[in-house]
């Protein structure tokens, strides 16, 4: 299967059915047997899922991408090799980054459900316009996508948490903010535009958010 169908969606099932770590490998850029390059997608979205991880407190190198040629059997065992070393050192997911276990559960299934979003947003304004490894790694690791990312997707990531914790029960702000590990000024910006868009409301009687 070309790496290029490894989509964002299986990166983040895989750490949300408890997988440790995640390792994709693919064949080396520019040898793709497939005139759409599907291995640059891959790294993309490798890119993209590192930067997710990060916002929601997971240390981005449970996840790698190597490429390989089908001959290179020995380099594969080394990578792999290598790779369970690194995340057992890492610890199980969420302990080794002290994130507890209900609270990793509603960022990943948050992020899970935001992919469609992802994904335009990546193909309408993350779109590298050089396919090599070293435009990739100096455009994902701008200031100027990383301005991006905050700005169109991580406010976002944090409005699909609050509002998978709200399907559970009504919060408080202060509930939201202790649970989730934001600060409550940010909760209530986010609360804000939510109500804008009809996505929450704030019921007076019990000084709470619920779902509209």
């Amino acid at each position: 299967m070309c790496s290029g169908r490894v989509d964002l969606e299986f990166i983040l099932r895989a750490f949300s059915n408890g997988q440790d770590g995640v390792l994709i490998g693919g064949c080396k850029l520019n040898e793709c047997n497939y005139v759409t390059h599907g291995n640059y997608d891959a790294l993309s979205n490798v890119y993209l899922c590192k930067k997710i991880m990060e916002q929601m407190g997971l240390n981005p190198e449970r996840l790698r991408i190597e490429f390989m040629s089908g001959a290179d059997g020995n380099l594969l065992a080394e990578v792999t090799n290598d790779f369970v070393k690194q995340v057992k050192a890492l610890g199980p997911l969420g302990k080794g980054e002290e994130i507890g276990k209900k609270e990793l559960k509603f960022k990943l299934e948050a992020a899970r459900k935001l992919v469609p979003y992802i994904k335009l947003v990546e193909r309408e304004r993350l779109r590298v316009p050089v396919k090599s490894k070293e435009a990739y790694e100096k455009f994902f690791t701008s200031d100027e996508v990383n301005r991006l990312f905050d700005e169109l997707i991580t406010d976002q990531l944090a409005i699909s948490q609050i509002t998978s914790l709200l399907r559970e029960k009504p919060l408080s702000t202060g509930e939201i903010a202790e649970f989730l590990g934001l600060n409550p000024s940010e909760v209530s910006r986010h609360m804000k535009s939510s109500s804008r868009h009809g996505f929450v409301r704030y019921d007076v009687g019990q000084k709470c958010y619920t779902l509209a």
